[in-house]
């Protein structure tokens, strides 16, 4: 039987790229793992998890950190300087403070076994919709641009998007538990705080990212309403 080294030889080489693609791989995991849990995206899981089902929940939050993960390793860099990231901010204030008032101003005299649970599509929708704007620009896809620049970018998607996902499960599964130990007319008004106050360090994260110019307009503004 004829030994052919030219397959041994490829054989080795792809062994070796497919460990280093795992390498990246979980190490790009480890570190959006650990800079991601407990971080806001996972309390708009939990937080939406509380009261509506957990599938589309979970489904919109891995759909948008899919889109995210995609855009960082495709754009790089390139994609914070897009839009201002004041403006970014505020969006994302504007998001949850109208999350938090329509949890807020629920009414009390809805059946709490049997709530309306908001529309699979919609629930899918909204939840895409704010983890897109809460995570665009922020330290984690900001450490994805990072890693896919020094390594194998796929390999960073794919870890960084399983780490993402992980996450955002243990959120939901959270916020299903608490669900089963709560009240369901105190949980509206649990989320809506939360919403509340993340709302207002998205303001105030939006304020400090602001130009000097375009704040000294807005004293300026302010003042002369006042007056």
């Amino acid at each position: 039987m004829e030994f052919n080294f030219f397959d041994f030889q490829s054989l080795h080489f792809f062994s070796t790229d497919l460990l280093h693609w795992l390498s990246v791989s979980a190490s790009s995991f480890a570190l959006i793992f650990a800079a991601e849990f407990g971080d806001k995206s996972q309390l708009v899981c939990m937080t939406l998890a509380f009261k509506h089902r957990a599938i589309p929940v979970f489904l919109g939050a891995v759909a948008a950190f899919i889109f995210l993960n995609g855009l960082a390793v495709v754009f790089g860099a390139a994609i914070a300087s897009w839009i201002p990231g004041y403006v970014i901010a505020a969006i994302v204030m504007l998001l949850f403070a109208g999350f938090g008032l329509n949890a807020l101003l629920a009414k009390d005299e809805e059946d709490e076994d049997n709530p309306a649970p908001m529309k699979i599509h919609n629930l899918f929708f909204a939840t895409f919709v704010l983890i897109t704007f809460a995570e665009f620009g922020d330290k984690t896809q900001l450490a994805v641009v990072a890693l896919s620049s020094t390594a194998l970018p796929m390999a960073v998607w794919a870890g960084s998007t399983a780490a993402l996902a992980a996450t955002s499960a243990i959120g939901v599964f959270a916020g299903r538990k608490i669900l089963q130990k709560i009240s369901f007319e105190l949980l509206h008004r649990i989320s809506g705080v939360i919403f509340i106050v993340l709302a207002a360090f998205a303001g105030y994260s939006a304020y400090l990212k602001m130009p000097d110019q375009l704040i000294s307009k807005l004293k300026n503004e302010i003042v002369h309403f006042v007056n």
